[in-house]
């Protein structure tokens, strides 16, 4: 008996991009230090980029779904005290350990003491997790960043850190709050048409997320290109904390019963939102230095996420 084969829709081909995400991220890295130019063009971008990402995630749930994510509020806790706690005070010992003072030592600290990146519900996407629920995660640890990253960085250096928490709270608002309630309305109004093009929201999100390592990359190609040997250990130092965050949060995993769950808080944990570094080294007046942990996390963090991602949907 002949098999007949069905072709897939040009939407449904869209899914080619978020399937190799992974190739995507090298490739784009490395053009990102090729033609530094593309990525400094997109840095000025990074807000609606980052709002964006968060209308394509927040589009693949409905208003039902968010209310039952936001009636968790033990696994809600779990994942702010993960985020606050263990993570940035592993921050303080990879700091210490491996540049015991100055710039890169505050700079590091700082990353350990941000919050959840705004990319996360995208890869837990990806990793076939509750999405609903890294949305609802992102949003209350960011909501908190105003106020935890300074009295956590008070505490762990002594600087006081100036922050123009206005400033910030808007940014946050625009980035995060307002494309995740529009996604949301839009998906409880027309659930079917936009179930239907999912896979362009996939694909709308995954050159989103390439388009952002390239607004990262460029403006500290040359930075990165002139010091290899100190970029490449800060890297160490990133790698270390981004780790450390996979581990936290598979530590916690039996406090998390689904397994969507622990895949929710596991890029809750690891992922930290390097955007707000750069905004609170420049309000504070820092040494530029301090925001380099940052960038080299969030380039870290880009290329591990893909990877573990895809492993944990294979799995699923």
């Amino acid at each position: 008996m002949a098999r007949v084969s069905i072709g897939r829709s040009p939407v449904q081909r869209l899914r080619i991009i978020e399937n190799n995400l992974v190739v995507l991220v090298v490739a784009t890295g490395l053009l990102g230090l090729a033609w530094p130019s593309m990525g400094i063009a997109l840095s000025g971008a990074v807000t609606p980029l980052l709002a964006l990402l968060m209308l394509a995630v927040s589009l693949t749930f409905d208003a039902a779904t968010l209310r039952r994510m936001l009636r968790q509020p033990r696994l809600q806790a779990l994942a702010t005290f993960l985020v606050y706690g263990p993570m940035s005070l592993l921050g303080v010992l990879v700091a210490g350990a491996v540049f015991g003072s100055g710039p890169l030592w505050l700079g590091m600290i700082l990353v350990g003491t941000l919050p959840t990146d705004v990319s996360s519900p995208l890869l837990v996407w990806i990793a076939r997790g509750n999405v609903a629920l890294a949305t609802v995660f992102n949003a209350v640890n960011t909501a908190l960043a105003p106020v935890l990253v300074p009295a956590l960085f008070l505490l762990y250096t002594g600087v006081d850190l100036e922050v123009p928490v206005a400033g910030l709270v808007g940014e946050l608002a625009v980035t995060v709050l307002l494309p995740t309630l529009l996604g949301v309305a839009i998906r409880t109004w027309q659930p079917g048409r936009v179930a239907a093009v999912e896979p362009l929201l996939s694909a709308t999100g995954s050159v989103t997320y390439l388009a952002l390592l390239l607004a990262v990359i460029g403006p500290n190609a040359s930075r990165i290109i002139a010091a290899p040997r100190d970029v490449l250990v800060v890297a160490g130092a990133a790698l270390l904390l981004n780790a450390g965050g996979y581990l936290i949060a598979w530590v916690s995993g039996p406090l998390v019963p689904a397994a969507g769950d622990r895949i929710a808080m596991l890029f809750t944990v690891s992922k930290k939102e390097f955007s707000i570094a750069a905004f609170i080294v420049l309000a504070s007046g820092l040494a530029p230095e301090v925001a380099l942990p940052a960038v080299v996390y969030a380039v870290v963090q880009m290329l591990t996420s893909p990877a573990v991602a895809h492993t944990l949907a294979r799995r699923r």
